[in-house]
């Protein structure tokens, strides 16, 4: 059996977590620059909060019910998510939890007995909450499509299921998904359940009768077949290595505020290869190549028209570094290869590809020895900007006021993550 922890509405449960005065009360948490609305509790959806919808547009709504907004504080999230998955893997064992995404993460419970799997969910439910104080909800099933329809369930009826459903019998598979429609499958996208209603098939129960032969010819071929068979039972989609090697690494942002200026996109790139550079050092990588790219807003007609539009410019180096000053050096003239002055810039990125373990890099005869000890002046580096925060060291291309930054005015403190953020209890 396998299961899977889902946090409710996890950007929120985090925000309540250091403002008990907030629960039950409807909750928002804001998109980068405070644009859409990316997370709401139940109490904001049944006032008519919309999911992903700008936050002008639900202002209105917003003010008139006393709803608690906050920007995105992803440093709290981060922290959090990681006491959740720590937790799951001291109960049930490193090798059986699949981190998924930040707030969700897949279980292997083959090694307790069917009688007792309520329970156990139960526990690990309890637990989570008791040690973290972040709410989840917990789905179980045969498969992992299963398991992701029992966790839907679980959280759309919570007052009946608390929070726990476990699919085991073929009375209750059938149940479950002859309540839940093909929108709601995981793996089923959005032209394919249009294409499912359109030939008569609405829920789970009646695309899990389909013929293994009809999924290939009309639902993507090799994936259509194993969805089906997750339906039935069938275990396709097999828990994932956590150790499993990337393939890239990324770090991207909108702005601020529109740029215009190649010295503030540089100043931008540069920061942002830092911080990859950081995850490519943190995880024991090297990249053999780096990308960078900027979104544009161009006008049209004289007229203002929201049309983005993404520029790349790509790299490959000769021998593969973790090196922050080497990977900028890189970075910084693809930049000036993708400005074009003018133009409305709203976002850039920098993705690093190509990755090698860091201890297999064949050394440069042809450079000096003391080259090859950089890794040790980053460790340093990392170090102590690590246990300062906010970047005390950096590289001047980084620039100091940053005046591109994401906006984040209604930001909560970030309690676990910062000395002087603490908690305060007086």
């Amino acid at each position: 059996m396998i299961a899977i922890v889902d946090c409710n509405s996890f950007y929120c449960s985090c925000e309540r977590l250091f403002r008990p005065d907030l629960d039950d009360k409807p909750v928002v948490v804001l998109s980068n620059n405070d644009g859409c609305i990316i997370s709401r509790t139940d109490e904001a959806k049944k006032i008519g909060v919309g999911m992903a919808a700008p936050y002008y547009q639900n202002k209105e709504i917003i003010e008139k019910n006393n709803v608690a907004v906050f920007s995105s504080n992803y440093n709290l999230y981060g922290d959090l998510s990681m006491r959740v998955m720590d937790t799951l893997r001291s109960l049930i064992g490193e090798e059986q939890v699949e981190v998924y995404s930040v707030d969700e993460a897949f279980l292997e419970l083959g090694m307790i007995s069917e009688n007792n799997l309520y329970t156990a969910c139960k526990e690990i439910k309890g637990t989570v909450e008791q040690w973290t104080g972040i709410k989840v909800s917990i789905g179980a099933g045969p498969t992992k499509v299963l398991s992701k329809v029992a966790n839907r369930l679980s959280k759309k009826n919570k007052k009946e299921s608390q929070g726990v459903m476990v699919l085991q019998s073929v009375h209750e598979i059938k149940d479950a998904l002859e309540r839940t429609y093909v929108d709601d499958i995981w793996g089923v996208g959005r032209q394919y359940a249009i294409k499912l209603h359109n030939l008569g098939i609405d829920n789970g129960w009646q695309l899990r009768n389909m013929p293994e032969e009809w999924a290939r010819k009309n639902m993507g071929g090799v994936v259509g077949t194993r969805l089906i068979k997750e339906l039935r039972g069938v275990p396709c989609i097999p828990m994932k290595d956590p150790l499993e090697v990337k393939k890239m690494i990324a770090t991207t942002r909108m702005f601020g505020k529109p740029v215009f200026e190649l010295s503030e996109i540089k100043e931008a790139v540069a920061t942002y290869v830092s911080r990859a550079a950081e995850k490519l050092r943190r995880q024991y990588y090297a990249a053999t190549s780096i990308q960078v790219f900027v979104v544009t807003n161009g006008y049209r007609k004289e007229k203002y028209e929201y049309n983005p539009q993404s520029r790349y410019q790509h790299s490959n180096f000769l021998v593969a570094t973790a090196d922050t000053a080497e990977l900028i050096q890189y970075a910084l003239p693809l930049a000036e290869k993708l400005y074009e002055p003018g133009l409305k810039y709203l976002k850039a990125g920098v993705i690093l590809g190509g990755l090698v373990p860091d201890n297999s890099i064949q050394a440069n005869l042809f450079v000096h020895e003391e080259q090859h000890q950089k890794r040790f002046l980053m460790d340093a580096v990392d170090n102590i900007n690590f246990s300062n925060r906010d970047d005390i060291i950096k590289y001047a291309a980084s620039g100091l006021k940053r005046n591109w930054k994401m906006r984040q005015e209604l930001r909560s403190k970030r309690f676990t993550t910062r000395w002087n953020e603490l908690y305060e209890i007086k």
